[in-house]
């Protein structure tokens, strides 16, 4: 397994570490692979995943090749070679454990995306979110693509059409983030004993209705609620 993402179980705690801090925690298709299929298996390993960057990023995106070192791709294998992205993302929205990032510093392109993919954002002040692709000549779906279901469609055109930088306190009122903090590991462990003191069916099943009542219309998800609901708290497994 590559150095550059690490991950503990610690408990029901797995903890995965972006880990190239000399270059901001960018991430290769190497290792975007690997975090993916970290997410992948994290539901055997544990009941929280807490995603962090090491040194004073967060992660500032995909590592690529660019200009003329870029190899000349037909359709086809470009669409192939982007897959690792796409199966990351959703590795994200199928984890049936929730996925909390603690963001500080930067957050640019694929580093923005999977910040705002996790369930639960917890940013630091300092922290900066952009989608730069559309500055570079590079357009930016597969990172918006991420984005979806998060951010509003004026937001996402925004986002992807300014390239502006984002402070930590913008990114919460667009909706990428969930909290801001002065102190980001207190506000992340307290998050984190919140969710490991209540009973498993209950941590899953929040992730389960977050997940695909979205997609349903109304009436169903209503129903989709009131059956898990009484299936999960009705549970013996509820009770100490």
């Amino acid at each position: 397994m590559s150095e550059d993402i690490l991950d503990h179980c610690d408990g029901n705690l797995l903890t995965i570490t972006l880990n190239r801090p000399e270059h901001g925690n960018g991430l290769s298709d190497a290792a975007i692979g690997q975090l993916g299929s970290l997410l992948q298996g994290a539901a055997a390993r544990a009941r929280v995943v807490l995603l962090k960057g090491a040194g004073d990023d967060f992660c500032v995106g995909r590592i690529s090749p660019r200009g003329t070192s870029a190899p000349k791709l037909e359709a086809l294998q470009m669409r192939r070679g982007r897959e690792v992205v796409f199966n990351c993302y959703a590795a994200f929205r199928e984890s049936p454990i929730p996925i909390i990032a603690a963001v500080h510093g930067r957050a640019l392109g694929f580093g923005c995306a999977i910040a705002t993919c996790a369930d639960i954002t917890i940013a630091a002040a300092n922290s900066i979110f952009q989608m730069p692709e559309f500055g570079e000549n590079i357009m930016p779906t597969i990172a918006m693509s991420a984005l979806l279901g998060k951010v509003t469609a004026k937001q996402l055109m925004y986002i992807a059409y300014s390239t502006a930088e984002l402070s930590a306190d913008r990114a919460e009122r667009f909706g990428l983030v969930s909290e801001v903090t002065q102190n980001l590991e207190t506000a992340t462990q307290r998050l984190i004993a919140q969710i490991l003191k209540a009973p498993l069916p209950a941590v899953l099943a929040i992730k389960e209705f977050a997940r695909v009542a979205p997609s349903m219309e109304i009436h169903g998800a209503f129903e989709y609620a009131r059956s898990l609901h009484a299936v999960i708290n009705s549970s013996s497994e509820m009770r100490p």
